[in-house]
């Protein structure tokens, strides 16, 4: 392929009226189409099974929906930290848990948007389609009353947009976006893309419109995080993964400069196929990641159901009780043990101590009152580097 064929590959620069240049994407698919060749079969083929592997692991779990409720969670701190947030999983979990103090990250509320888009967009798949008008309902959920909330949310961008480092200019740029006027169109001929019926893998075609949406860069802020969403939801829609438990934030946060750096190498060089095999790379080790923790979490509740089994006696019921409500909310009181239960305060307060005496539950808050427990080793599951099946 020539220079000048491989450079105009991915669309083109198109300097405008006032001097600086803005990048205008070729519709999809490339042209010349994408040569998978050289590593990128084997590659697919490595991902069609991680993928496999990952979903019917998931699909053993007792419930799976409880899996989804942290993973949710994990992927809405780690994609949100890329775009420079500080809130961790911790921080997320308190304040779903109405649980604010001083010391909590201001853009926690980043966080929980991120989580109610989330739910949002998948809710809505059931009857609608990922297209231009589900990527705008995200948004507005998105940034909804956040920093940013103000440009925008759910609008498409009515004027110029640029990417680099702070305090840059559009002239210093390290990359501009197409002029709001085209961005309709790219977007129109992205959705027609995704429902096109082209013989491409699947795992291509995602990779390649989540480029193609980060380089349209369709609103004034928040392009990030939604393009990150896209990908889960099309691999949801698609019936790859009944459940959406595949979230590439942590690998493109692991490797933030080279994700970066892929993005402009195929707007710059047409360089698709080096992107598509780190694409690809990140689905098998993130899936890998994903398969074991779902292990773990069925070995953790077998073992914390012996546990209470043995040691709680008369209580074990209402121990069981508790331990299932955990999965799907972490953080409790004893006012909520004892509403979960039925029971007194008191032994409402006596089988939380038990839990704690256990190591499922710790009490996280300090206080003497109002005091708050979590459910210690499984949100230490999502917030530890969890390696692969198989890893060093």
């Amino acid at each position: 392929m020539s220079p000048q064929v491989a450079s105009a590959r991915a669309g083109r620069y198109i300097r405008q009226p006032t001097g600086y240049s803005a990048f205008l994407p070729a519709a999809l698919p490339p042209d010349p189409p994408v040569a998978l060749v050289g590593e990128l079969p084997s590659l697919l083929s490595q991902a069609d099974r991680a993928l496999g592997r990952l979903d019917g692991s998931v699909l053993t779990l007792p419930n799976p929906d409880l899996f989804v409720f942290m993973y949710v969670r994990k992927e809405a701190v780690l994609s949100s930290q890329i775009e420079g947030t500080q809130s961790s999983l911790q921080d997320l979990l308190a304040a779903e848990a109405d649980l604010f103090d001083e010391s909590m990250p201001r853009d926690v509320d980043e966080v929980v948007n991120y989580v109610r888009a989330m739910k949002h967009g998948l809710a809505r798949l059931d009857e609608l389609p990922v297209s231009v008008r589900l990527i705008r309902e995200i948004h507005a959920e998105l940034m909804q009353g956040v920093r940013g909330g103000r440009l925008q949310p759910g609008e498409l961008r009515r004027s110029q947009n640029w990417i680099g480092p702070a305090g840059c200019t559009l002239a210093t740029a390290s990359f501009v976006p197409p002029p709001h006027e085209e961005v309709p169109q790219a977007l129109g001929d992205l959705e027609r893309f995704l429902h096109r019926d082209d013989g491409l893998p699947l795992l291509v075609k995602i990779a390649l419109a989540h480029v193609q949406f980060e380089t349209i860069h369709p609103f004034l802020d928040g392009n990030g995080r939604v393009g990150r969403l896209l990908i889960t939801f099309l691999l949801t829609e698609c019936g790859v993964l009944h459940k959406p438990v595949l979230y590439l934030s942590h690998y493109f946060r692991r490797h933030r400069q080279a994700y970066y750096d892929h993005l402009q190498a195929v707007r710059d060089r047409g360089e698709w196929e080096a992107w598509l095999e780190f694409f690809l790379r990140g689905v098998i080790e993130v899936a890998g990641e994903a398969a074991e923790t779902a292990r773990r979490i069925q070995l953790l509740r077998e073992g914390h159901r012996m546990a209470i089994t043995e040691r709680l006696g008369r209580a074990a019921g209402n121990g069981h009780r508790v331990l299932e409500s955990l999965f799907d909310r972490p953080i409790v009181t004893v006012a909520d043990v004892k509403g979960m239960t039925g029971t007194t305060y008191a032994a409402a307060n006596n089988l939380v101590a038990k839990l704690v005496e256990l190591g499922i539950l710790m009490e996280m808050t300090g206080y003497a009152r109002n005091r708050r427990f979590r459910y210690e080793p499984y949100v230490r599951l999502f917030t530890d580097d969890v390696p692969a099946e198989g890893a060093a």
